[in-house]
């Protein structure tokens, strides 16, 4: 079961949370929707509230982007979403664009955080001054991982808080109580790892354009980029080529904002949002 958190009514607002967060990402973002969007944000297989004990047993597969994705398209189909704006950042961003690769003719526009062209993943990613950012991406690799962390509170939270501390700039980019209750309850760490054992993650794809024959298709789709200038992950240069992946698209370089775009930039995206919303 995929559990859903639903505020609001108007135009459909699909919103994609990131790890190491939850569908809390979108706490300041959904009050700001609400007088005219049905803000619809799913807990993402495996993650808070969709997470059932046993999870961290399955195939890693049934956790990965092409899981996600068919999740995602069935629950549009099964609430009736029409032509829903999807926003996301983080893991969310890497499902909307392939949403909107998947189903480009059902969404109204797409709002995302820092995403990466094709062109740039090997170039930037993999670079030798840059690479050790994604340290964590084979840490998650290892059982170690697991066995130091699932179901210890306080190594959930110290881990999480690296992060959160790290890839955040704004004050509203902050580790919660309840993500580290989420976190921490016995094998949901470890079923939040099968994203990136799956493949699923940005360092995965770069090494996988490595010998790739072509590059994924672009996103035809409107978009709107946010990106985070402080993202260390994504730094500013990251940025270059963007319009290879969204050729009908626009970026807005935010000068303080980190990773956690729908935190840290909640009035930003939520401008960008509406400006969909508008549209008919």
């Amino acid at each position: 079961m995929v559990a859903v958190d639903r505020n609001g009514s108007g135009t459909p607002v699909l919103c994609l949370h990131g790890w190491p967060g939850g569908p809390s990402d979108y706490r300041l973002l959904t009050p700001l929707l609400v007088d005219a969007a049905d803000v619809v944000v799913p807990h993402l297989l495996g993650y808070a509230d969709s997470f059932s004990p046993g999870d961290e047993a399955r195939p890693h597969s049934d956790f990965g982007r092409d899981a996600q994705v068919r999740m995602l398209v069935e629950l549009i189909d099964s609430l009736g979403l029409e032509r829903p704006v999807v926003v996301g950042y983080d893991v969310g961003a890497t499902l909307a664009v392939t949403l909107g690769r998947t189903i480009p003719d059902r969404l109204r526009g797409i709002v995302v955080g820092n995403a990466l062209p094709p062109s740039t993943f090997g170039p930037c990613a993999l670079d030798d001054d840059h690479r050790a950012e994604f340290w964590y991406q084979d840490f998650h690799q290892l059982a170690l991982c697991a066995e130091l962390c699932d179901g210890n509170p306080a190594a959930v939270r110290t881990y999480l808080q690296h992060f959160w501390s790290h890839w955040g700039n704004r004050p509203d980019a902050a580790l919660t109580e309840e993500l580290v209750a989420w976190y921490s309850r016995p094998g949901a760490f470890t079923a939040a790892l099968n994203w990136y054992r799956s493949g699923s993650a940005t360092l995965a794809t770069a090494l996988s354009l490595r010998s790739a024959s072509e590059l994924p298709p672009p996103v035809e789709v409107p978009t709107t980029m946010l990106w985070g200038a402080q993202d260390p992950l994504y730094p500013r240069r990251f940025a270059e080529n963007s319009g290879e992946l969204f050729p009908n698209g626009t970026v807005r370089v935010l000068e303080d904002v980190g990773h956690f775009t729908p935190l840290e930039a909640a009035a930003e995206m939520a401008d960008a949002v509406r400006e969909f919303l508008q549209e008919k």
